[in-house]
């Protein structure tokens, strides 16, 4: 039997209201993801180069990998989410696209992440938010149809 979903979309005045400040975010610190982690996010699913352009946020209680020390980002969670949890469409969905979620669980970790550089388990992140402000369902449609190598699919 599945858990019940946590996440549900919300209307965007709402969304603006309650959840664009990043002291929302749950956990002791909160961070951005930096520009050289999201240049790596958008090659790693495929995406043309500069299309994120918007603040990847991050908090938790650890912001660094406990075994090598390096800063824990979007990059590391999709990384993870790519093997069997998420496909890369619907994660290019979720940064770029206009529907607004929020996750109504404050977890006490976000499940099955690990570090991208040396594999560690990672068990101090809490939450991450984008801040997709500008983008419009067109620049959305463009962006996947070059994932796609030029085949340009409805939403997952």
């Amino acid at each position: 039997m599945s858990r019940p979903q946590k996440t549900v979309e919300v209307d965007p005045v709402l969304f603006r209201a309650v959840y664009d400040s990043p002291a929302s975010l749950p956990g002791r610190h909160r961070w951005v993801t930096p520009e050289h982690d999201v240049r790596r996010l958008e090659k790693l699913l495929g995406m043309p180069a500069g299309s994120v352009g918007a603040p990847l946020w991050v908090s938790g209680d650890q912001p660094d990998c406990p075994r090598c020390g390096r800063r824990q980002t979007w990059l590391d969670i999709v990384s993870s989410a790519l093997k069997g949890v998420h496909d890369r469409m619907m994660i290019a969905t979720v940064i770029l696209g206009e529907r607004k979620y929020v996750n109504t669980e404050v977890p006490e970790a976000i499940a099955g992440v690990h570090c991208l550089d040396c594999h560690h388990p990672i068990d101090g992140l809490r939450s991450f938010k984008c801040h997709n402000w500008a983008y419009a369902f067109e620049a959305l449609a463009a962006v996947r149809e070059r994932m796609d190598g030029g085949v340009n699919r409805s939403a997952p």
